[in-house]
């Protein structure tokens, strides 16, 4: 029972602290000046240095779905089904979510270590003592980085799966360019999209707080650096599938599904 209640009580001093640091961000992010210049740093860095891991995740995510797919299809005739089916799956939510995933574990650890170790090593002490916002400089321009940044990568993951799919379909069939094309937008519609894009920008933001808030309040050496990084990808993945699966009830009670 003692431990039960120590747990709940740890639970919600994260939580209570995680939302106090969001409450901050905000604050400090509405105050001038922006560091626009970290900023696109971290935009660089976000986006351009994990597109080659998202493009090959989204090829292979796209090709094992098609060829997975097929057999079942074939059952009931249905394989002319095959391009839009893998379309609205990928559209609406596996690309999103996979493309979530992947950047939690790889952009979230990552924060989670640099500011751990910028934390330990007093490096944020002595940005504060040297007349520098190191909550403005180092959390509010990764955070917002990473909310633009993600659903870029969402597109791009969607737009290579499907490619993968094209070639999925012509490993068995042939099918023309502009057949599959035509296939893959009359299945879809707008109402496919726009969810789907919108929830990135919070899939975005959750990974960036995340990440930044166990970073940024790391503490006992070396050992809390590794701690931090690990709990920051457990923490964004988990936030992943709860923010989307509000998404889907928001959406689904829109009749947008």
């Amino acid at each position: 029972m003692a431990s039960i209640r120590s747990q709940l009580k740890d639970f919600f001093h994260e939580a209570g602290g995680m939302a106090s640091f969001t409450a901050r961000f905000f604050t400090e992010g509405l105050r001038p000046r922006f560091e626009w210049e970290e900023f696109f740093k971290q935009c660089y860095i976000i986006g351009y240095k994990s597109l080659p891991l998202v493009g090959i995740t989204g090829f292979i995510m796209g090709l094992v779905l098609t060829v997975q797919s097929r057999p079942t299809l074939a059952e009931f005739g249905a394989e002319s089904w095959l391009p839009s089916m893998v379309a609205i799956s990928v559209v609406r939510e596996i690309g999103p979510v996979i493309t979530a995933l992947i950047c939690a574990g790889k952009i979230g650890s990552s924060m989670g270590a640099e500011l751990g170790s910028m934390k330990v090593t007093e490096q944020i002490d002595a940005m504060e003592v040297s007349g520098t916002n190191p909550f403005k400089y180092l959390v509010v321009t990764r955070v917002m980085a990473t909310a633009l940044m993600l659903p870029v990568l969402v597109v791009i993951s969607d737009f290579i799966a499907l490619y993968a799919t094209y070639v999925g379909v012509n490993l068995k069939d042939v099918v023309s360019t502009k057949l599959f094309i035509n296939q893959i937008f009359e299945a879809l519609e707008y109402s496919d999209f726009l969810p789907a894009f919108v929830k990135s920008y919070f899939f975005g933001f959750a990974i960036g707080i995340v990440g930044c808030y166990k970073g940024y309040n790391s503490s006992k050496g070396t050992e809390g650096v590794g701690r931090s990084a690990n709990s920051a990808v457990v923490v964004a993945s988990l936030l992943v599938f709860i923010l989307d699966l509000i998404a889907v009830q928001i959406t689904d009670s829109m009749g947008l599904n």
